[in-house]
């Protein structure tokens, strides 16, 4: 469960976003210290599953063959083969991928896909989750369902979906007390490599966290 002072950074965030029609995203500004983060290693790179779900769609492409394919059709938003995806230009692979959260496919064609999308898919942080043969494929693309991605690159202020503003706030501080965990893990000096925390709707004011 999450401390009730995060919970209460994001009811007032709640609380404080105007009325719009239609449904906003709940996003996290992370600003970081005492980080170089011209070197590659100490950027934050991380794939986190929120306990209580992103409260949005995530479109997830499977690339996969045979019956792996054919499960994937269950639970996948578009299933390509080897063959769809050689058959792709340039145009219909940038749109693809500007247009999807996550790729998945299965390891032994990872290759091939590098060598036709590696320079699409990679600058967007977007190549494919490897599936081995042991891999769940339905159970794999439920996961990422749920799941974002923290990327700072070389920013020291990076951005985070943590939630949709219909969701109940103490769901959404859940989800950020998660992704703070495992900052906190992660980097170098820990909850020191943070300078400060903000939650906001997307047209909304941020209110800090921590």
């Amino acid at each position: 469960m999450a401390d009730s002072d995060i919970e209460t950074a994001v009811a007032r965030a709640l609380e404080e976003s105007p009325d719009r029609n239609f449904t906003e995203t709940v996003d996290l500004a992370i600003n970081l210290r005492d980080l170089d983060l011209n070197e590659p290693s100490n950027r934050v790179d991380e794939s986190v599953v929120l306990p209580s779900g992103t409260g949005q769609e995530t479109r997830i492409v499977v690339i996969a063959e045979g019956e792996t394919a054919v499960r994937a059709e269950e639970v996948a938003d578009e299933v390509l083969s080897e063959d769809d995806v050689a058959d792709l230009d340039d145009d219909e692979a940038k749109d693809m991928a500007d247009e999807t959260d996550f790729f998945i496919a299965e390891e032994a064609m990872m290759q091939d896909i590098a060598r036709h999308l590696g320079t699409i898919l990679g600058p967007r942080g977007k190549m494919p989750d490897p599936l081995s043969p042991d891999d769940d494929v339905v159970e794999t693309v439920n996961r990422l369902k749920n799941t974002v991605q923290l990327r700072s690159g070389d920013r020291r202020t990076f951005h985070t979906l943590v939630g949709a503003e219909d969701m109940d706030a103490e769901d959404i501080a859940d989800n950020i007390d998660v992704i703070l965990r495992r900052l906190h893990a992660d980097l170098e000096k820990g909850p020191q490599n943070i300078d400060a925390v903000y939650v906001k709707t997307t047209m909304g004011p941020s209110v800090e966290v921590a």
